[in-house]
């Protein structure tokens, strides 16, 4: 059953004058508890079109369903990620996880059991006391999803939140985020610059043309996971969306 539906978006923005067309008739649907993941060449509009199924970008024409009710703005039905460690600072790391329950009114001892549940599922329960400024970044962006499903979203957006981990972090944190949607099976869309890690992660690829972004390709991934990254099948997908990357990149 479709949970999401794109229908035609298409998104032209206004820079200084000048008329920059971002999307164009992009459509696509995402099936409840699927793990999409976009990937294209640099500036083909992704993250515009991520920010528009969260509610914080309008299409100039089209539209985006969730459950069948068009997408108007934010709401807690989809949560956010971003590539910036977007916690509060001045704010605990089990207040930063709260602070979705505490805006819906819910009762201290009660956000505070259910943020503590969140913690201990990305394995940070022994850090509720900390501080933003005293997390590595990995920490960081695991207390950022813990705040994204405290809220029991039906889709997390994720906007290459491990673009700024090193290697081996980022290696570990998709494998943790994976632990975690088996658990959960929410439906997550995620943004990624790396064929890797799409392949690692996804089970359907939405490869975007260069700017206009439009759906190149929908490759679907039907491989068991944990996936090992150097296997066969990996390579063959790997060499099919770098070469499918690589018509779309002007040098």
């Amino acid at each position: 059953m479709s949970l999401l539906e794109v229908r035609s978006v298409s998104k032209v923005f206004d820079v200084d004058g000048k008329t920059i067309e971002v999307l164009r008739e992009i459509s696509m649907s995402v099936d409840e508890g699927e793990f999409i993941c976009f990937i294209g060449p640099s500036g083909c509009g992704k993250t515009t079109l991520l920010r528009i199924i969260a509610g914080l970008e309008f299409p100039s024409s089209g539209s985006v369903l969730l459950d069948g009710t068009p997408i108007k703005g934010p709401g807690p039905e989809r949560g956010m990620v971003f590539q910036e460690y977007s916690l509060f600072p001045w704010r605990t790391v089990l207040d930063n996880v709260a602070f979705g329950p505490e805006i819906q009114g819910v009762p201290k001892e009660e956000r505070y059991r259910i943020a503590r549940e969140y913690l201990k599922m990305v394995g940070l329960e022994r850090f509720e006391s900390r501080y933003p400024h005293e997390l590595s970044g990995g920490m960081k962006q695991r207390v950022a999803i813990a705040r994204a499903l405290v809220n029991n979203p039906k889709a997390l957006l994720m906007d290459e939140p491990f673009g700024a981990l090193d290697a081996q972090t980022r290696n570990v944190m998709q494998s943790e985020l994976l632990r975690i949607w088996e658990r959960e099976r929410k439906t997550i869309i995620f943004v990624t610059h790396s064929v890797d890690e799409a392949i690692y992660l996804g089970d359907k690829i939405i490869v975007f043309s260069a700017r206009p972004g439009r759906v190149k390709e929908v490759i679907g991934i039907d491989l068991p996971r944990p996936r090992k990254r150097t296997s066969l099948e990996v390579n063959m997908i790997r060499d099919k969306i770098l070469q499918d990357l690589k018509t779309e990149i002007k040098i």
